[in-house]
């Protein structure tokens, strides 16, 4: 039952995309922010309280609906909220189409959407890396993670996992707000992905060849370039994409006016709007390969 719950939010997530009307996770996002402004201080203690009681506040809240309808329909409607595999290829695809009519100014801000790079700069060059790198990060973070937290944990788990990745982005940000306030959620997000990012990593190997890339070189760029991103999860799916995609990711961006000097992923060219498409495809596939296994495993649970 567990297995055909995972299909069955896959599914969802698949034909109807993010739900349109009283999404749980900007729900959740409300709630966070109105605590966020009763609670904030640039304390650890504080931010770690605050992450505590909001992720456990959302994993005990799908318990409850698990226990109102059944396990298998709680586990199916917590996780078509929580994917959002559709969605983030219809971004992709729209910030290409816009730099396939040779409109930048459009391209920048649909990228929005996908990441919070500062985007006012960047050619199509530099537009194509951002969404291949959000493809691959968000591929782990939306979609993989969501799907193998939902097989280990049920609905508690995937609602705590995507509260911690929701906290992460509203909080985990160095800044003087939240470098202390914005700790807990930030470190929580990294434990809760860890096995999420190599898993990911593991999937593009296999899903290599439906864009011509191969499992053994991408295997290759993860060992020798995932460490290097400040990010101890993004440089392993950025690296996976990289590789898989024979493109080169990384190189310097910035988020908040402030300049950050990512290291190079890959040994290929440059990332360009055509390999857009391809990343795209390579999102789904690994997707793909992420809901079978979810889906045997959380089987195999029961």
């Amino acid at each position: 039952m567990s297995g055909l719950a995972l299909l069955g939010a896959y599914g969802g997530d698949l034909i109807f995309g993010d739900p349109r009307r009283l999404h749980p996770v900007a729900g959740f996002g409300s709630v966070a922010g109105q605590l966020e402004r009763v609670a904030y201080a640039p304390s650890r203690l504080r931010g770690a309280l605050v992450t505590g009681v909001l992720v456990l506040g959302a994993a005990g809240a799908a318990q409850l609906l698990a226990r109102g309808t059944s396990r298998g329909v709680a586990l199916a409607l917590v996780g078509w909220a929580s994917i959002g595999g559709r969605s983030l290829r219809a971004e992709a695809r729209a910030v290409d189409a816009y730099i396939a009519r040779e409109d930048l100014t459009g391209a920048r801000e649909r990228l929005r959407s996908l990441c919070g790079r500062d985007a006012a700069e960047l050619d199509t060059q530099g537009l194509a890396r951002a969404v291949v790198e959000s493809l691959a990060e968000n591929t782990s973070d939306a979609v993989v993670g969501a799907l193998l937290w939902a097989a280990a944990g049920g609905p508690a788990g995937v609602a705590a996992y995507r509260a911690a990745n929701t906290l992460d982005a509203m909080f985990g940000h160095r800044n003087d707000r939240y470098r202390q306030f914005g700790w807990a959620a930030a470190r929580l997000d990294d434990l809760m992905n860890w096995p999420v990012a190599r898993t990911s990593a593991l999937l593009t190997c296999l899903a290599a060849p439906l864009v011509d890339g191969s499992p053994n070189a991408t295997l290759r760029t993860v060992l020798r370039d995932g460490r290097a991103h400040p990010s101890p999860n993004a440089g392993v799916a950025e690296s996976a994409f990289a590789g898989a995609l024979h493109v080169q990711l990384g190189g310097p961006l910035a988020y908040g006016g402030e300049a950050d000097a990512r290291p190079v992923l890959g040994c290929g060219q440059p990332a360009t709007p055509q390999d857009i498409e391809r990343a795209a495809r390579l999102s789904f596939a690994v997707a793909t390969l992420a809901a079978l296994l979810s889906a045997a495993l959380a089987q195999a649970r029961t």
